[in-house]
């Protein structure tokens, strides 16, 4: 029998749509992952087949295939273990058919069944608000991704959490947006600075202008301390901006287990030693990097000579144009 499951895959820090196609069939017992799985997905098969017995639930011996659909795009992550493991389920009719179709499920499963929360999930929030769409997503997921306004946001603990509520016997609860939370005060006070008045004047000009800024001077006289002062300077974050960095972050793993809306600017201190990618985002798989982590905040490159050259020309294009590309 054949079942269908929509789930998310994250190409930078938009989610696009994929579809989870489980076909059960006759034959001796295998079970195959297709759609350009990575190592990750791939490994779901054991975690899906141990979760789904060690709850309790109906494990076929059967010739099992995963199709993650669009086959061109790459899949990286855990986040296809709770969709793969529900379609499973709908195609030994344990859950209704239509159901999976009618929401938008990520999350990772553990050996005994319990669901560990997974990058991007405010990512996955604004997909399935998108596509008018409850989304089903970890516990510890769901206060970072009901902060998107339009979808409801079901968190579940466990499998047969998710089950139960798909098969009407329990219910979840919508989650409820967290309240913001404003971490600026925990950026140093530029009061605990004394002197370097053109310093501090330079300072103050930069940050209220959004310019750039080299401090240069010999080691020791304060360059650091005044820069990591910098974001203290910066405004609280309004709840658009907010939810830009949130999804930034979000793509990048950063919330994981602390979810909520950060007011504060973000501030970002690469080691001199961080790659281009690193640095700019990219990769084989689309990731994140320091300048984009760092948007509507500070990036600070301490001792900035001793980056190298190939990561310092990767910032032409992004100081040329005011924008991470």
């Amino acid at each position: 029998m054949l079942a269908r499951a929509r789930s998310v895959a994250l190409i930078g820090v938009d989610a696009v749509p994929v579809e989870v196609e489980v076909d059960v069939s006759p034959g001796l017992p295998a079970f195959h992952v297709v759609g350009l799985p990575d190592q990750a997905v791939s490994e779901a098969r054991e975690r899906v087949r141990a979760a789904i017995r060690n709850a309790g639930l109906p494990f076929p011996a059967a010739r099992i295939t995963v199709n993650l659909a669009p086959a061109d795009l790459r899949k990286e992550g855990p986040l296809y273990d709770l969709p793969i493991a529900l379609g499973l389920l709908a195609a030994q009719d344990v859950l209704p058919a239509g159901a999976l179709m009618g929401m938008v499920a990520a999350g990772e499963l553990a050996l005994d069944g319990s669901l560990r929360p997974v990058a991007g999930a405010v990512n996955v929030a604004l997909l399935a608000a998108g596509l008018k769409l409850p989304a089903l997503l970890p516990q510890e997921n769901a206060r970072e991704a009901s902060l998107i306004d339009g979808v409801e946001v079901f968190g579940a603990a466990t499998l047969q959490d998710a089950v139960r509520h798909l098969t009407g016997q329990a219910p979840l609860a919508v989650t409820p947006p967290p309240e913001p939370t404003d971490t600026g005060d925990h950026f140093p006070d530029l009061a605990d600075l004394k002197g370097q008045s053109a310093a501090r004047r330079a300072l103050e000009i930069a940050v209220a202008g959004g310019h750039n800024l080299l401090l240069i001077g010999s080691p020791g006289s304060g360059k650091t301390m005044l820069a990591r002062r910098a974001p203290g300077l910066l405004p609280p974050l309004t709840r658009a901006e907010a939810l830009e960095v949130t999804r930034i972050h979000s793509a990048a793993g950063l919330l994981l287990g602390r979810g909520g809306l950060s007011l504060g600017p973000p501030f970002r201190a690469p080691h001199h030693t961080v790659s281009d990618a690193g640095l700019i985002g990219g990769g084989s798989t689309p990731r994140p990097g320091e300048v984009s982590l760092a948007h509507r905040g500070v990036l600070f490159m301490d001792e900035f000579p001793e980056f190298s050259r190939k990561a310092l020309e990767t910032l032409r294009q992004p100081l040329d144009i005011g924008y991470p590309v």
